[in-house]
């Protein structure tokens, strides 16, 4: 029985309902522990490159990358706060003009008696959603102070790493092997933090030019919530699309404008999501475009929209472990992009990609 293929399988696939429960049950402990262990990866690879650099000494890498971690995390929240109450604002005083666009699209659409905007604010009751929305905020809160605490813990034990490491594989080749898959792991999450960033950048210039080209207000924030948005695959994409246009409706007297600002980023959002994003993610991640949108709401369903946000470093993690195993390496092979999820992408050398060819950059 144990010998059979169809009964491994179905080992596997009882396997994986399993482990999904287990990790939907235990959502409130597991994600800010995820979420600080993604954060660690992240500090610690800043501070290895702080560390290259002729100007800081070894010792002090770690510590500043720490600060600036925490200045960049602190200017953003600023940086939305600031300008929230700013947009607010602006969307009270332009409150005819919002009326006027909702009777022009009910118009279009056979209304005759379209709704104003404070009859549809009177209808939704915003008071009956004020609790809901606290205790969302306290959650946010207490989640992200769990995870900060998780994050102080996780560094302070990484001076007995080694140690344990070498407690575990006693032998001398395990030892190396199980540090390979870990340095693989952590290489793989940095290249994504890479790209994302990378193509979130270019999609948030794009996206400022176009909207600094139709003179549409608070470019500089709606290009910055863009480069934030994209953090979270898809999703965050479409919400880029879709809320400056918008915003454009609101601010211009005719649909133009807004017309020109939604084509001009659903043509950046389809180059970068559908043609660079994933050339990069299959050259430096090795995962297959499909499972990314797979996971998307394979971790969305499970941890929301924390899951989002970590299921494609979560899915480069699981291929790399279950390559390490003969029974599951054949859900590796049908994960990775190019069939061969046991070879490690980075480059031996500076100048091209080992399989590919093509030019990247050493991580």
């Amino acid at each position: 029985m144990t010998n059979s293929g169809v009964s491994r399988n179905a080992i596997v696939v009882v396997a994986v309902i399993l482990a999904g429960g287990a990790l939907l049950w235990g959502a409130a402990i597991l994600t800010p522990l995820v979420l600080a262990l993604f954060l660690m990866v992240m500090v610690d690879g800043f501070a290895r490159l702080l560390a290259r650099t002729p100007f800081l000494p070894e010792w002090a890498a770690l510590p500043v990358a720490l600060v600036l971690t925490a200045l960049g995390f602190g200017l953003t929240v600023y940086v939305v706060v600031n300008n929230t109450a700013g947009f607010i604002q602006e969307m009270i005083k332009d409150l005819p003009r919002l009326n006027a666009v909702i009777a022009q699209i009910g118009g279009a659409l056979g209304v005759h008696v379209p709704p104003t905007v404070q009859q549809i604010i009177n209808q939704i009751d915003p008071q009956k959603y004020i609790g809901d929305v606290a205790r969302a905020l306290q959650a946010f809160g207490g989640g992200a102070t769990l995870v900060l605490i998780y994050l102080g813990f996780l560094i302070a034990s990484r001076q007995g790493f080694e140690r344990k490491v070498d407690a575990l594989f006693p032998d001398a080749h395990e030892r190396t092997h199980a540090t390979a898959v870990f340095v693989r792991i952590r290489n793989g999450l940095e290249r994504y933090l890479w790209i994302q960033s990378v193509t979130g950048a270019a999609i948030a210039a794009g996206a400022w030019g176009l909207m600094a080209m139709i003179g549409l207000p608070n470019a500089t924030f709606w290009a910055f919530l863009i480069f934030v948005a994209v953090y979270v695959p898809v999703i965050g994409g479409a919400i880029g699309t879709v809320l400056p246009p918008l915003f454009a409706l609101v601010q211009f007297p005719t649909f133009w404008p807004a017309l020109f600002l939604f084509i001009g980023l659903e043509l950046i959002m389809f180059v970068v999501g559908n043609v660079i994003q994933p050339r990069m993610q299959r050259d430096s991640l090795n995962i297959d475009p499909v499972v990314v949108l797979l996971s998307l709401a394979f971790w969305g369903a499970i941890w929301g929209i924390p899951g989002m946000f970590l299921s494609t470093p979560l899915t480069v993690t699981g291929i790399i472990v279950l390559a390490q195993f003969e029974g599951s390496r054949w859900i590796a092979i049908l994960l990775s992009g190019d069939g061969a999820p046991e070879q490690e992408p980075v480059l031996t050398r500076p100048g091209r990609h080992p399989r590919s060819g093509h030019p990247v950059t050493e991580a």
